[in-house]
């Protein structure tokens, strides 16, 4: 089974119907150079940004088969979220959770990614209901710094460099969401999944495949 979030500043969106298909393209930025008496070369650099590609289906109305954590929303709900996104120019966490048909977690999918497009497209027949083709690319956290030169004497100079944005520490709990499971919650707070375990353990949690909405997990 697969449920796919989106984690924007604490707000969890779960998609109502998981797509059918997620395309992952793993970029590179190596380059080829022709060399005198070799011919090209492949100098291989560090990876690109890496990118996402899904089409999902946002119904008009209530199906059995879908998923509503927190009830039933429209299309419009969704849509609004996404050009929330983009409008605020601020990354947004993609969540992607596995579990096996025995109930086992698998790998799961946790990245910070911007929306770089999306596609509303709608079909006669299928009133209220919305398809968007979604474009997702990988967003790595950077730092700035401010230098201040101090000192400055017999042409030499000191510095000191201060950085403007200091590492995100881990919270000490999580309330539970509904659709959320351990490895989840491990992956995207701790981001290993399988300190899954450890959350078990702080939490006297016997049955891990277990979890209740509103119920509050310690994480360290």
């Amino acid at each position: 089974m697969y449920s796919f979030y989106f984690d924007y500043e604490g707000e969890i969106m779960q998609l109502p119907i998981s797509p059918s298909s997620l395309t992952l393209k793993v970029n590179n930025k190596n380059k080829v150079v022709e060399l005198l008496n070799l011919g090209d070369v492949n100098i291989l650099k560090d990876p690109g940004l890496s990118e996402f590609n899904f089409k999902i289906l946002l119904p008009g109305q209530e199906l059995p088969f879908a998923v509503y954590p927190n009830g039933f929303k429209m299309p419009e709900f969704y849509l609004e979220r996404f050009e929330k996104y983009k409008a605020e120019k601020k990354p947004v966490r993609f969540i992607v959770s596995r579990i096996s048909t025995w109930g086992e977690p698998l790998f799961d999918t946790n990245m910070l990614v911007a929306l770089e497009d999306y596609t509303v497209e709608e079909k006669a027949g299928e009133v209220g209901d919305v398809y968007v083709d979604i474009k997702l690319k990988q967003y790595k956290e950077y730092k700035t710094q401010v230098v201040t030169i101090q000192n400055v004497q017999n042409e030499k100079a000191t510095a000191t460099i201060k950085e403007q944005r200091p590492a995100k520490t881990p919270a000490k709990s999580y309330t539970v969401k509904s659709g959320d499971t351990l490895w989840a919650i491990a992956k995207r707070e701790l981001n290993d999944g399988s300190k899954y375990n450890e959350i078990t353990k702080l939490n006297n949690i016997s049955n891990p495949k277990v979890i209740k909405p509103g119920q509050v997990l310690r994480l360290r």
